[in-house]
């Protein structure tokens, strides 16, 4: 009497949950990095930002490094702009939300401060 070997693999219906999966999340990490991006562009903005000597002087560094590189999420008003020791500190916190599926809403909270 011959013993079956055991078959190992996927089945074709769990290779199909296996490959929706990975392309749902294709889909959302293609909408988060934008967003990661974008929060690059801030922190390097805030950090040009941060050698005015003046609130109203670094918000308006901040909108016109805003407007070069297309940041929308948050504007100079939105800063928060400080002093530690004689130097000039600019911080930043704003959320973005991505839309998964029905009321299911991705929300990323960024937050940083200048160097």
């Amino acid at each position: 009497m011959k013993l079956k070997r055991q078959q190992r693999g996927l089945t074709f219906v769990g290779l199909l949950i296996v490959g929706i999966l990975l392309a749902y999340t294709g889909v959302i990490l293609a909408q988060v990095a934008p967003t990661y991006v974008e929060f690059l562009a801030v922190q390097k903005a805030v950090d040009k930002a941060a050698a005015g000597s003046t609130v109203a002087e670094v918000r308006s560094i901040f909108d016109k490094a805003a407007q070069i590189d297309d940041i929308t999420s948050i504007s100079g008003k939105d800063l928060t702009v400080g002093k530690t020791g004689d130097r000039v500190v600019v911080s930043f916190a704003y959320p973005r939300e991505i839309h998964l599926v029905g009321p299911a809403f991705l929300v990323m909270k960024y937050e940083g401060r200048s160097k």
